[in-house]
């Protein structure tokens, strides 16, 4: 495989059926991708080269277990782009069972590891076929609660903005009651901080407002913790990037995800921007009761 010619962003869209696969190609297709769908991984360097040729900037492939047998050639394949100076980005979309059935049952199609069994016997078998890729994924996106909009706008943010070499991370708030994010690279806790749920005149506002902002990081503790955790990511940045890694979530949660998550979670964002860290937010149960 020729390393001669154009440079190329090159993102794996994988995941479970009934995940968002669709959804998420279809984002990127409007975002001016060039997308394939269900292409053999034995012909990914092709693709490459074809896009170098012809000035494909931007390229993503769809790929999942629909290739059966074929899946198998994907380390291979993942070697020889190496080789290529070219690192996939892999964008991994997963979602419970409860949400996958849902969907399944909804458009009435097998999944394609179901056979003559159980449509959760297919579940099952997707997600051990698929566990060393999502392991090695950049990025995680939990669909089960996520409407086809909000996937698409999530999407949208992390790919909708110019390639570079450097780590883009999504600080996420969410609440511990709601259940911790399974598509976090980190989890965060803040609940030892003093809750604003229980002063009556900040129990209705959220994280977003001044008012329960200065409250929480108005305390030592929390000016603590986010000293700690900016040095932290100082320190596992490089890394991330030397093993190719460009993307990262970090999740911090309180009880319910509306106060002291949501203000830690804003500060810790511009204290990330401060610094020249592409950084997005997303909170996760802001509105959730």
């Amino acid at each position: 495989m020729d390393a001669v010619g154009s440079p190329v962003r090159f993102v794996i869209v994988t995941g479970l059926s009934g995940a968002g696969r669709r959804t998420a190609s279809h984002a990127l297709e409007d975002l001016g991708w060039y997308v394939v769908d269900n292409l053999p991984p034995v012909m990914l360097p092709s693709l490459v080269d074809v896009a170098r040729e012809r000035g494909f900037p931007e390229v993503a492939v769809v790929l999942d277990v629909r290739t059966r047998s074929a899946f198998q050639q994907i380390p291979a394949a993942f070697d020889e782009l190496g080789q290529a100076g070219v690192v996939p980005q892999i964008l991994f979309l997963e979602a419970n069972d409860e949400a996958i059935v849902r969907r399944q049952e909804s458009v009435r199609r097998p999944l394609p590891l179901q056979g003559d069994g159980r449509l959760l016997d297919g579940v099952q078998k997707e997600r051990a076929m698929l566990a060393t890729l999502r392991a090695s994924a950049d990025l995680v996106i939990d669909t089960s609660n996520l409407n086809v909009h909000q996937l698409t706008h999530r999407v949208t943010q992390v790919f909708g903005t110019e390639a570079d070499d450097d780590l883009h991370v999504t600080i996420m708030s969410f609440g511990f009651k709601n259940g911790v994010p399974i598509d976090a690279d980190m989890v965060l806790d803040v609940r030892f901080l003093p809750n604003p749920h229980w002063v009556p005149a900040l129990r209705p506002q959220t994280g977003l407002s001044q008012a329960v902002s200065s409250y929480v990081l108005g305390h030592e503790e929390a000016t603590i913790f986010l000293d700690h955790l900016e040095g932290l990511l100082s320190t596992i940045t490089p890394g991330y990037i030397r093993e190719g890694k460009r993307l990262a979530t970090v999740a911090v949660g309180c009880t319910g995800g509306k106060h002291r998550s949501t203000a830690m979670t804003e500060e810790l964002a511009r204290r990330l921007r401060e610094r020249g860290i592409a950084t997005q937010v997303l909170h996760r149960d802001l509105g959730l009761e």
